[in-house]
């Protein structure tokens, strides 16, 4: 987006609609012989939803403080990411556009854009960090309007989404725009990072067991108690707690994007945030997307790039990648689940075809 004046942090929604399809945890599961441990957790407002990190262990004290570090740690680095602050890295960047200036960023930030330009190329770039360029044509952050615009806007703005016209040098962590109007936003992928971070920062301070759970995102390390944690996958088309199948994942993060996150109808028709950037319109054939991966990044971007694929091209991509599973639900509510995760996901009903009657 364009730089503008700081503003305040998005209002978070209710829990189960912050945490899109990824809700229903188990919590304090443990065999009467394990020893007994506390479920540590605190939840604050970070990067524009709500945030939770909970460690499972017998060091009370200790855990608390790391728990305190990890927002601090994503503290630092919403304000480096965001484009809601005029002096974060993203919003320097888009301010120099077109100017043929490169800017010093932090190596977080080098670091991020890099992955995104491999994220890129990975989905045929449909996931494309300068959908920013649109972001004030839809509006579906704090100030979304609930409006359409005009096919003619959106057409003005498609030259303006294009990632190879962001130069990033890594190692000197230094990077550019060389089109004025192209505006990077990380929404789709900084979340992810950030999860991945705190994760890192918990396992060093000597914490094993833990789940972190932001917005889509969530990172389920260890055990809870002697069992892996388990997650609930949401209706698209049901009630924020609403699931229809559930997975045990440990040492794994879960990662969604779907049409009911951010949305709004219109004569019949839904339209949401995730955009495809060759239409420049909500993408089609979708409902809800769910990555399985190693790094909370990878499922970040992966949820979204595959949401706007389409269900047989984004399959095929994940098919493609080493220890990467998805679970997805398309826009007439078939359910396909991808070869890796056939034999541990637990499917209680299928998907609703049609919001449900109530």
């Amino acid at each position: 987006m364009m730089p503008v004046a700081s503003r305040p942090m998005p209002r978070a929604r209710g829990i189960g609609v912050v945490v899109a399809v990824v809700a229903a945890l188990s919590a304090g599961a443990c065999d009467r012989d394990a020893p007994q441990v506390d479920m540590v957790d605190e939840t604050r407002l970070a990067m524009g939803s709500s945030l939770h990190i909970a460690v499972a262990t017998t060091r009370r004290t200790e855990a608390s403080a790391a728990i305190g570090e990890a927002f601090g740690e994503v503290q630092r680095l919403e304000a480096l990411l965001t484009v809601w602050r005029d002096s974060s890295d993203i919003s320097r960047l888009n301010a120099a556009a077109g100017s043929g200036m490169a800017i010093d960023v932090a190596e977080d930030t080098a670091r991020l854009l890099v992955i995104a330009q491999e994220a890129g190329r990975a989905t045929g770039g449909k996931f494309d960090v300068t959908f920013g360029a649109l972001s004030d044509v839809w509006r579906f952050d704090h100030d979304q309007n609930n409006s359409v615009p005009s096919a003619e806007a959106i057409a003005a703005r498609l030259p303006f989404i294009d990632s190879a016209r962001v130069h990033v040098d890594e190692a000197r962590h230094r990077a550019s725009i060389d089109t004025a109007g192209v505006r990077v936003h990380l929404g789709g992928i900084g979340k992810g990072y950030a999860v991945d971070r705190v994760a890192a920062l918990l396992r060093a301070r000597g914490f094993h067991d833990f789940l972190i759970q932001g917005g889509g995102d969530l990172f389920a390390s260890g055990r809870n108690g002697t069992r892996a944690w388990r997650v609930g996958i949401q209706d698209p088309r049901g009630t924020p707690d609403e699931t229809f199948a559930t997975l045990a994942v440990e040492n794994e993060t879960v990662s969604t994007s779907g049409d009911y996150e951010r949305f709004f109808e219109r004569d019949g028709v839904r339209y949401h945030h995730l955009l495809d950037p060759d239409s420049g319109w909500p993408a089609t054939g979708m409902r809800s997307v769910t990555i399985v991966a190693r790094r909370a990044v990878d499922a970040d971007w992966l949820s979204t790039g595959v949401f706007i694929m389409g269900p047989d091209t984004g399959m095929a991509l994940v098919e493609s990648l080493p220890d990467v599973g998805a679970v997805i639900v398309t826009a007439t509510g078939d359910l396909r689940v991808s070869s890796r995760l056939r034999d541990r996901l637990q499917v209680q009903r299928l998907p609703y075809t049609d919001a449900p009657t109530r």
